[in-house]
């Protein structure tokens, strides 16, 4: 091999890659967790899965967390976990679940009913750009868990073994805490020592993490049995005291809630108690499914955080999963009321496209599901205006611009309206500092109705056509300002009438007008490895007859801040036989990260010569010149001592 070649000798060998990391059939990386004590202790960071490390850092937001006097966490519970999410590069999907209303939750958890669940890389991609941190859970059950409790949890030095992986794990994989779920009776020496491990594990979590989170839910009480409280008590206290949060049982009642107002080990500490909210309404609870906001109102009412557990009801339960999107929107839209908006703080450029992470536009082989790709979204939701006019914001499938879906403005102007309609939170729950004089706006129209569209105080477009794609663009001065609200006035243009309206944005970017150039950096270290020769028709509905694919992975160096994604492309290089002419660049795949698995490519007949490019797709629009792609040609033959 020189210094741009790699030359591999095709082996039909099984694949020696790790199969809890990457899927047994096609190599492709995939997110898991630990199901034993012993899976736990002996886990090293050497033997860890580099693709499920979380590639977005947690944005700040404004307030911050622990200024929030309510706050609300989601426990994502759905169907035993790891599903479609569980592939770290996406997949193909029709109808899959996702969440983007980030808004309105302050804590993420990803929750299945393995020992250790560590959260798909995806999940957390997506809540760290909103500013939502993410925990991901430890959890022992009834007989099995008693024993694995006893094992952990009988000594300092083993809990303390047991909490310093789960650190480690954390810090790895780039997601912020635990919630600890001990659902098993626990012995007098396994009692004593569990606040202990918990004050010991949140102490870490907070010396390495700072923004951290050690969450203990409802479950054992101070005499080591298993007795749900529906509350915080002197029963269960001990465990409160050790960590930051407390997530209650879910058979509360509203006397359990003004109890605990009055109650001596809440003082100071409210935010910190989440009442648990089951979606599925299982049991005796309040609310649950579509009534879940009269749970909201009594936790509101007394000023508790809340925990609200397995929302993807409206998608597990539903039938007609084309229906999601609509039923996910009615169920937040029902709990907003009693739910508090954070901001998330942002530095220019800020660009979104509003892809919500799965769709039918942007890949080339269908509908598909991969979080990682969602941008900032706005606040999503429906207002009545003046006389009977009415508007809403939400996130459309069937257009985009660049991603899986726009943002849709549609609604009604009365007749006997006077205004102009302004949807006023396109982005108006982030921050963005201006520290230069010189601030460039950029929208994307892809459909305008008969109207006229304004940005408040910025500019005025004026368009009477259909179905047209634009870019509007306009450059202010604001000197050691801050830009806190961005909207879209609508105002209606002709004869008094009910006027019905639709616009879908497709992104919008500001930037700093003084730095619009292209980045100098070069794609460097562009390396090949991992490498696994398979023959057969592949795993792809377009996939039909047998042939040699080739399965890799590809790493590089690129500032990522810079990227809203990778193009991963290959070609067939002319080779040694001067027959066989240049192939054209063929898109394999987008990444989100300086690593790509591909998988499942098919190649010509051996002996062959390819050719593997990484394009970077600047966030800023910037075309980067093909010179400073990352490229690597790879040379392969079969293997003639067999």
């Amino acid at each position: 091999m020189d210094s741009s070649s790699v030359h591999e000798v095709i082996s039909y060998i099984p694949s020696v890659l790790p199969a809890k990391h990457y899927d047994s059939d096609t190599t492709e990386p995939i997110s898991c967790g630990l199901q034993t004590l012993d899976e736990l202790r002996s886990w090293k960071l050497s033997e860890a899965n580099p693709f499920n490390v979380a590639v977005a850092p947690l944005a700040p937001r404004e307030p911050p967390l622990g200024h929030c006097p309510c706050r609300t966490l989601v426990s994502h519970d759905m169907m035993g976990g790891y599903l479609d999410d569980r592939f770290v590069q996406g997949t193909s999907a029709e109808a899959p679940y996702a969440f983007y209303h980030w808004q309105y939750i302050d804590i993420f958890n990803y929750f299945t009913h393995n020992l250790v669940t560590i959260p798909p890389a995806v999940w957390t991609n997506a809540a760290h750009k909103h500013g939502v941190p993410v925990i991901g859970t430890f959890i022992t059950e009834w007989t099995d868990g008693a024993t694995v409790c006893e094992d952990f949890l009988k000594d300092e030095e083993s809990y303390r073994a047991v909490a310093d992986k789960l650190v480690q794990i954390s810090l790895y994989y780039g997601f912020d805490g635990w919630l600890i779920n001990i659902e098993n009776a626990l012995s007098e020496v396994a009692l004593k020592n569990t606040p202990l491990f918990l004050r010991y594990l949140t102490d870490q979590m907070h010396e390495r993490i700072p923004t951290s989170l050690v969450m203990w839910y409802d479950s054992v009480i101070e005499d080591g049995q298993l007795k749900w409280q529906n509350e915080l008590n002197e029963s269960n206290r001990m465990f409160f005291d050790a960590c930051d949060g407390f997530f209650t049982n879910y058979n509360w009642t509203e006397q359990n809630l003004d109890w605990m107002r009055g109650y001596s080990g809440v003082q100071g500490r409210q935010a910190d108690v989440f009442i648990g909210v089951d979606v599925f309404a299982r049991g005796k609870v309040v609310g649950g499914m579509f009534e879940t906001n009269k749970a909201l109102e009594i936790i509101r009412k007394h000023n508790f955080s809340a925990a609200i557990f397995a929302p993807g009801w409206v998608y597990e339960t539903q039938d007609d999963k084309t229906k999601f999107r609509q039923n996910q929107d009615k169920f937040w839209a029902l709990l907003s009321d009693y739910l508090y908006i954070h901001r998330p703080v942002s530095t220019l450029p800020f660009i979104s496209s509003f892809c919500q992470g799965f769709g039918k536009t942007v890949y080339w082989r269908g509908s598909w599901f991969n979080l990682t790709a969602q941008e900032v979204q706005p606040l999503y939701y429906h207002l009545d205006i003046e006389g009977q006019g009415w508007l809403r914001t939400r996130g459309c499938p069937d257009d985009a611009w660049n991603g899986g879906c726009s943002l849709l403005l549609d609604g009604l102007i009365s007749v006997s309206a006077t205004s102009p309609v302004c949807a006023k939170c396109v982005f108006s729950s982030h921050l963005f500092s201006v520290e230069k004089s010189d601030l460039a706006i950029v929208v994307c129209v892809l459909y305008l109705g008969w109207w006229i569209l304004s940005q408040k105080c910025v500019m005025s477009w004026s368009f009477c056509s259909l179905h047209v794609t634009m870019y509007s663009c306009s450059q202010l001065e604001l000197p050691g300002c801050a830009l806190r609200e961005l909207c879209v006035k609508i105002q209606r243009k002709g004869e008094l009438q009910d006027t019905p309206f639709s616009c879908r944005v497709g992104e919008i970017m500001l930037l700093d007008a003084a730095s619009l150039q292209a980045p100098a950096e070069l794609v460097q270290g562009f390396c090949i490895y991992d490498v696994v020769w398979l023959r057969g028709a592949g795993t792809s509905p377009q996939s039909s007859s047998p042939s040699l694919r080739l399965n890799a992975t590809l790493r590089w160096h690129y500032p990522t801040e810079l990227v809203r994604h990778f193009k991963v492309y290959w070609r067939q290089l002319r080779g040694p036989d001067p027959q066989i002419p240049l192939g054209q660049l063929v898109l394999v795949g987008r990444a989100y990260s300086n690593l790509f698995r591909v998988t499942e490519l098919a190649v010509p007949e051996p002996p062959g010569l390819l050719e593997l490019v990484v394009e970077p797709v600047i966030r800023m629009g910037f075309l980067v010149p093909e010179s400073h792609w990352g490229r690597r040609s790879l040379s392969y033959a079969e293997d003639l001592t067999q």
